[in-house]
């Protein structure tokens, strides 16, 4: 199923601000973001029981039989929607700059609740770091990155270390994040979707990715949108300041003038990286953090 029929906020916010720009130049926003071919990896790989609990894995083609650095990319929808499928816009882009690139579906509410969503990124984190290998990924170079709800889910997986002990994993195995327009400091839950993904949530602070910033966290990048009315910019730049005062070795953030929430997404397709340098930024901060298997 393609983005632009998928009932999410990023839908409507291509629809909105997109689609128009695109119509001038005799594209739709379903081209833009229209699914690819997924010539090399596999598809629908399962980590879990649950039909929902699968993966697509691209891989770069050529490139030499070295192993590749590893991207792990969670997709938003409010922790109420979404497929794979339809991000792999992120997987062509990101496989065609040389990283092994995995998205996976996880299970949504009102299905479940807080914090089955973030446990079940830990379940197929656990199988990436196991199997990786298979598709000529480094396990030893893994890479988190996320957009909106998905960059929270990625970012509570690399500050908050209960998730990754709970699979056996350490902080360690985690090489980098990348969070795109994601929710970090959202207390009080005073919307009905964050009531209903979070409501149950014994100990509301340590819901918050904010309440984690850590010395020993590993590098992060954040990026937003000046315009992000639906995440408010002052999330990445309240996680970034808190990680800063923490003492975290290497904290970027970036506010991209004129995006919207949906921009820091709808940008790493090849049709549209014309909206801001996003793909560029982060496969520059991806290189930097993952030189010794990269060899740059």
């Amino acid at each position: 199923m393609l983005l632009c029929t998928e009932p999410t906020i990023t839908t409507r916010i291509v629809r909105r601000t997109i689609a128009p720009l695109l119509a001038g130049l005799g594209l739709s926003a379903c081209a833009a973001l229209r699914p690819g071919r997924l010539t090399n990896g596999a598809r629908d790989v399962a980590y879990g029981p649950h039909p929902r609990q699968r993966m697509d894995i691209y891989v770069p083609s050529g490139g030499g039989s070295a192993p590749k650095p590893v991207v792990f990319f969670i997709y938003g929808g409010s922790w109420a929607n979404g497929a794979k499928d339809t991000y792999s816009f992120v997987g062509d882009a990101l496989s065609a700059r040389g990283f092994v690139t995995v998205i996976a579906d996880y299970r949504l509410i009102p299905e479940v609740r807080f914090p089955t969503f973030i446990e079940d990124g830990a379940q197929a984190l656990r199988f990436v770091r196991d199997n990786i290998a298979r598709f000529g990924g480094a396990p030893e170079a893994i890479h988190l990155m996320g957009h909106s709800a998905g960059a929270y889910n990625a970012m509570m997986l690399t500050l908050d270390q209960r998730y990754l002990a709970s699979v056996g994993m350490r902080g360690g195995d985690i090489r980098s994040m990348v969070g795109l327009s994601g929710p970090y400091d959202f207390l009080p839950f005073d919307i009905d979707v964050t009531k209903e993904a979070f409501g149950n949530a014994r100990d509301p602070a340590r819901t918050q990715p904010i309440n984690f910033a850590r010395r020993d966290a590993p590098p992060v990048f954040l990026a937003t949108g000046s315009e992000d009315t639906t995440v408010l910019p002052h999330n990445s730049e309240r996680l970034a300041l808190a990680l800063r005062e923490a003492g975290a070795r290497s904290v970027s953030l970036k506010v991209y003038q004129g995006l919207g929430h949906a921009g820091t997404a709808t940008s790493l397709s090849r049709i549209l990286q014309w909206q801001a340098p996003v793909l560029d930024d982060v496969v520059v901060f991806l290189k930097t953090s993952t030189r010794p298997v990269m060899g740059t």
